[in-house]
């Protein structure tokens, strides 16, 4: 129990006098008056700050997605250039057909057209979720514009 010498209003200057202190006596009371919660502003600030942080989060993820999209693209196009040069070293020529390149598949979503001539070949990418293509040729094979270097993958 604390007891506190504070003189009251009014009172005679040279006699103090004793008072309780309340939360000595009902430290339940204490509980209640010291506990604090988090105000209305408070609360809005942080959703502020946390709609801030999204608002520069999300650009990058489209931007991420876009990219797996693209590298989904460039591995089917390494990978037909693969079969390709496999089927041609068994047969002395290219094939358009994705059957005839011991049955290759593509990745979901990915579709690839493949056009085909005596000394070399051409391939364009696309995915549905995309509009980006990337181009690809090789041999003697007409260039796919943009695609000019034969080998180099070339995605706009």
């Amino acid at each position: 129990m604390t007891l506190a010498f504070i003189p009251p209003r009014g009172a005679q200057c040279g006699r103090p006098v004793l008072l309780w202190d309340r939360r000595a006596l009902r430290p339940e009371v204490s509980a209640v008056l010291s506990r604090r919660g988090f105000t209305l502003i408070e609360l809005l600030i942080v959703v502020v700050i946390i709609g801030i942080l999204a608002s520069f989060a999300i650009p990058k993820f489209t931007n991420t997605k876009e990219k797996t999209y693209v590298a989904q693209m460039k591995s089917d196009l390494r990978n037909l250039a693969t079969a390709e040069e496999a089927f041609f070293y068994d047969s002395t020529k290219y094939s358009a057909s994705l059957a005839a390149l011991n049955n290759f598949a593509t990745s979901s979503g990915v579709s690839l057209v493949v056009n085909a001539s005596p000394g070399g070949w051409n391939a364009v990418a696309s995915h549905a979720q995309t509009a980006r293509q990337c181009f690809l040729f090789a041999g003697a094979g007409p260039p796919v514009p943009p695609a000019t270097v034969e080998g180099r993958i070339v995605c706009q």
